[in-house]
């Protein structure tokens, strides 16, 4: 039972949770970069290159014979892939740099007072009698 406990205690942590999250959401973010580069990205892009659809390039290294499909190496889906990482990575830069930008790093107020143990009076910080009660403080 030790061991369902643990993974348990591990699977509902909120830091699991928020990863869950953002796998998700990166996998559909991925989706629709993908759908950005071939579907609007590239034509223009193979258009200015003479007409070339990226997708359909490729080295056949052996020719199809009777029911054996050809082997080919299809770089064009290489390229297309490459620009899809590069697309999503750059995305995924501007958007921590923002995050980063919108986060100040917090700083700890450091206390100048304490309450006083007797009469619950606010004192300063380094006093050892009470201004309020003249308890003396330890």
């Amino acid at each position: 039972m030790g061991i369902l406990k643990e993974f348990k205690d591990f699977a509902i942590k909120g830091n699991v949770v928020d990863m869950a999250v953002g796998i998700i959401i990166g996998a559909a973010f991925g989706k629709i970069v993908s759908s950005l580069v071939s579907d609007v990205m590239m034509p223009p892009i193979g258009v200015l290159m003479g007409n070339v659809d990226f997708s359909n390039l490729a080295f056949t290294l052996r020719e199809a014979h009777d029911d054996v499909p050809a082997v080919t190496l299809k770089y064009g889906l290489f390229i297309n892939t490459v620009i899809d990482f590069l697309i999503v990575a750059f995305a995924i830069f501007m958007m921590i740099k923002q995050m980063n930008r919108f986060t100040q790093p917090v700083v700890a107020e450091v206390p100048t007072t304490k309450d006083c143990p007797y009469c619950l009076s606010s004192i300063p910080i380094k006093a050892t009698r009470c201004g309020h009660c003249t308890s003396d403080l330890k």
